[in-house]
């Protein structure tokens, strides 16, 4: 069966001129359009909350209209799907600028991981402010838009929006979507003040930044999926980074490779990476998680998976299978997306603001009695100084077996 539960709606919406001129009209037609239409087309939108707290916050929305423009419009709707507490119910707008800043989260904080080549001295040091609000401040701003039962989905979607100029600026970080002012302290406790300026583009892998830990194994190719042969430690690592296929390399080919792989080479160990994988088509996978349950590398201490912060959807279903039917020890930090959760996402547009509202169409128990996120056998707290040395915890957690 397919299992794709993850699909958006791509949906072409209206440019930044258009959307700041939205009227206190416009904003009270979309709000009615939304408090109309997702309790029909969501699956069970009260699961988790009721008709009643729904309707009025969407009502307390229309009491702020006269006071809104478009990014701050944008966060409030945020902050309504965060009472419906459905990871897969969300908003859906198309941010078409960034700051050229790429931030991760480690054990100390969060940490400048890439950057524009004028700043690469700063790689590896701490953030501590945003035009002058702390970081504590941020944090519990960004509490009121995204979700945070799950402190992994609250951790990805922070470290994804913190470089985002328009949501920054709805919260009331920033006053302008151009510009921003970032600190930093380094290993020294020297206090860094820059001031960025957003570039026209929604996609921070796309910028040709300077990367702190370019050397990591998990950076060393890109692609949906692929696989690398570590001599030194007899490992075959293999990074599924999306649940989607390669329109160069078809899965079933790739899978073919590794296990012929496997059957010439014999490693002792067979690492599988979802770290880095927030969906797709859970069924992509399949193929793989069939043969290496029928492997002589399916046991305690020869297969592993990673799992973390970035895991989300599909790449939860595939890991929650191989959990039940595999021996393999699961390795990293709580993923982001729930093991039972709402999801085969649809999605519809707001009338004026041509927002989309992606919501849930079907409830997936993919194993009957479990609660939350799929936690690690093995928990890894990742640290600044071995990401800036090329050294990935896990690995070396692997290695050590």
């Amino acid at each position: 069966m397919n299992k794709t539960i993850f699909t958006i709606l791509l949906v072409f919406v209206a440019t930044v001129g258009f959307s700041q001129a939205l009227t206190k009209a416009d904003y009270i037609e979309d709000l009615d359009y939304l408090k109309k239409t997702l309790p029909v087309k969501h699956t069970n939108l009260f699961a988790k909350t009721t008709k009643a707290k729904f309707e009025k916050l969407v009502d307390d929305i229309v009491g702020k209209a006269d006071a809104l423009n478009y990014d701050m419009f944008t966060v409030e709707l945020f902050k309504l799907m965060v009472s419906i507490k459905d990871e897969h119910t969300f908003v859906e707008r198309k941010f078409n600028r960034i700051f050229p800043i790429q931030l991760d989260m480690f054990k100390e904080g969060i940490y400048l991981t890439g950057i524009d080549s004028a700043f690469a001295s700063l790689l590896g040091s701490k953030l501590v402010a945003i035009n002058n609000h702390s970081f504590k401040q941020i944090n519990a701003l960004f509490k009121d838009a995204i979700l945070s039962e799950n402190q992994s989905y609250f951790n990805d979607h922070l470290l994804h929006f913190i470089n985002n100029p328009a949501f920054l600026k709805g919260l009331g970080i920033i006053d302008s979507d151009k510009e921003a002012e970032f600190t930093f302290v380094g290993s020294n406790n020297k206090i860094s003040k820059i001031k960025l300026t957003s570039l026209v583009r929604n996609d921070i892998k796309k910028l040709n930044l300077v990367d702190g830990a370019a050397v990591l194994l998990s950076k060393k190719k890109k692609g949906n999926y692929w696989f690398d042969y570590i001599t030194d430690h007899k490992t075959l690592y293999f990074n599924y980074s999306k649940c989607s296929e390669d329109s160069s390399l078809p899965f079933d080919q790739l899978n073919n490779e590794l296990f012929k792989f496997i059957n010439a080479e014999r490693p002792n160990k067979i690492v599988l990476d979802l770290r880095y994988n927030n969906g797709g088509n859970s069924g992509i996978l399949t193929p793989f998680i069939e043969q290496i349950k029928n492997s002589y590398l399916n046991k305690k201490h020869h297969f592993f998976v990673l799992i973390g912060k970035n895991t989300f959807s599909s790449a939860v279903m595939n890991a929650v299978e191989l959990k039940k039917t595999s021996n393999a020890t699961f390795i990293g930090e709580e993923t982001s997306g729930s093991i039972n959760h709402y999801g085969e996402v649809r999605g519809f547009s707001l009338p004026k603001s041509d927002i989309v509202i992606a919501y849930s169409t079907k409830y997936w128990e993919v194993w009957k009695g479990k609660k939350g996120p799929l936690k690690p056998d093995i928990n890894i707290k990742y640290t600044i100084e071995n990401y800036m040395n090329g050294k990935d915890e896990a690995l070396m957690r692997i290695w050590a077996q």
